[in-house]
């Protein structure tokens, strides 16, 4: 094992960089996801017909399949169609669309949770549906599913390691080529990137952790 041979700055730099790139797919891939997750929960939540039966198909369908064979997909399974995507675009898309369909079960288990006066004492108070969803419904779902969603989101972010097999320069991709260099450097190199992906998701993981204690008090 040689850990001065792997920890040299051209290393090390090389590999914190594809762990930028880790996190900015991550943040990415959060943001869109949590937004498209809490328009598919609410379109669900309202059971308008039809549209609700396909949002339950789709969220089953996607709830259903690995995320590699997605991540494979949007990057190889388009082209067919005359579309082409980068490796990180075609990442942020899978990601995008798997941990919206996970994450839109948390946000609809979450509304279902509220006691159902709640919404007819808002309408019988004179607000329209957005704004009681807007106001009274919403606001409380979200406080009780932030536990839940801090896990997914961490799950979101060790998931971008997947990337690597679409060849995106991320963390464990730069990592690969740091110890194939020489066989001394695969476990100093690993332990690297295991300590990045550490210092990211065990703060995460506490906060999930205090939330959910502070909220079942």
């Amino acid at each position: 094992m040689d850990f001065a041979g792997t920890y040299q700055s051209e290393f090390v730099s090389f590999m914190l960089k594809g762990f930028l790139l880790t996190l900015e797919v991550a943040a990415i891939s959060i943001v869109l996801s949590f937004a498209v997750a809490i328009l598919i929960a609410i379109l669900r939540y309202m059971k308008i017909p039809v549209l609700s039966q396909a949002l339950f198909l789709w969220v089953e369908a996607i709830r259903n399949l690995p995320l590699l064979l997605i991540i494979v997909f949007m990057y190889f399974g388009l082209e067919p169609f005359q579309i082409s995507l980068t490796p990180k675009v075609a990442v942020i898309w899978a990601l995008v669309i798997f941990e919206s369909a996970m994450i839109s079960e948390i946000v609809r288990s979450g509304l279902n949770s509220i006691d159902k006066g709640q919404t007819e004492a808002a309408r019988s108070s004179g607000l329209t549906y957005v704004q009681t969803m807007r106001y009274i419904l919403l606001p409380q779902a979200l406080r009780r599913m932030i536990p839940p969603t801090v896990s997914q989101f961490i799950s979101l972010l060790k998931d971008t390691s997947l990337a690597t097999v679409i060849a995106l320069p991320e963390l464990l991709h730069s990592t690969s080529i740091v110890y194939a260099q020489h066989v001394s450097y695969v476990f100093p190199a690993i332990l690297f990137a295991a300590f990045l992906y550490f210092a990211v998701n065990y703060p995460l993981s506490l906060v999930a952790r205090r939330l959910e204690k502070r909220l079942s008090t």
